[in-house]
């Protein structure tokens, strides 16, 4: 099943899918280690999607992923690492963010407002996992709203394939920005999609109450390691109450 199939069919994590929290952990890629998995994810996500040229070097990074104002995480299940986002927030004092290459005329303008906009770019899972564990896309992509609410976003983006647009809709209440376009290094046009976090994240929160993050887990995803003591959170000691998950897969 491609990526775009499976994401369409996603359903709101079942019983079995939050059973799954228990096994996940968020780490901050820091290390060169870390990084380069992921990188290597990348490469191998990508090319099985058919959205990337084959290279020698099998791995997927650019300047985006040094920028100090983002940060790039690995979603381990069972301490394998199964699927990636990197996360860039772009402010009008740090406007730099991988959208801006493609879609400045619509990025600059919120940026002169003054707007705090985050942008979640490079969602990859493991092409070996990513059928047998549906609920991948969830768990990951949570981590763009975890942001929202540490950044104080006003706005939050999703650079996506033209098939994956009713999933961020459903998911995220994001609407469409523009037709799809060009983008730098990938075979597959890309287009924007953006939701007023402040105002429809209560919206989403009562939908999907797993979606939620306490302060304490927010620290501890996007401080870095001279200002924390551990890279790793596991996920299920901070979500929303179980209860409430539990009633969302039902």
């Amino acid at each position: 099943m491609s990526s775009a199939q499976r994401i369409a069919t996603t359903s709101a994590p079942s019983s079995r899918g939050l059973e799954l929290f228990d096994q996940v952990d968020y780490r901050l890629a820091e290390t060169e280690a870390e990084k380069d998995a992921i990188y290597r994810l990348r490469y191998r996500a990508y090319l099985k999607e058919g959205t990337i040229e084959p290279n020698c070097r099998q791995t997927i990074t650019d300047r985006f992923d040094d920028l100090d104002n983002s940060w790039i995480f690995g979603v381990y299940l069972k301490g394998a690492l199964a699927s990636s986002l990197r996360i860039t927030v772009a402010s009008p004092e740090n406007p730099v963010c991988p959208s801006m290459d493609v879609f400045s005329d619509l990025l600059e303008p919120e940026l002169a407002k003054g707007k705090i906009i985050v942008d979640p770019t490079r969602f990859v899972a493991d092409p070996l996992r990513a059928d047998r564990f549906p609920e991948l896309p969830y768990i990951t992509l949570r981590l763009a709203f975890v942001a929202c609410a540490y950044f104080n976003a006003d706005i939050g983006l999703a650079t996506v394939r033209a098939e994956h647009q009713a999933f961020y809709r459903r998911m995220f209440m994001h609407e469409a920005m523009c037709p799809p376009r060009r983008y730098p290094g990938l075979t597959k046009s890309i287009a924007m999609m953006a939701v007023n976090y402040p105002a429809m994240r209560d919206k989403v929160f009562a939908r999907y109450p797993f979606l939620r993050s306490t302060l304490f887990e927010r620290r501890m995803l996007f401080e870095r390691a001279s200002e924390r003591s551990s890279p790793s959170l596991h996920l299920t000691e901070f979500p929303a109450d179980s209860a409430a998950m539990v009633a969302l897969a039902t």
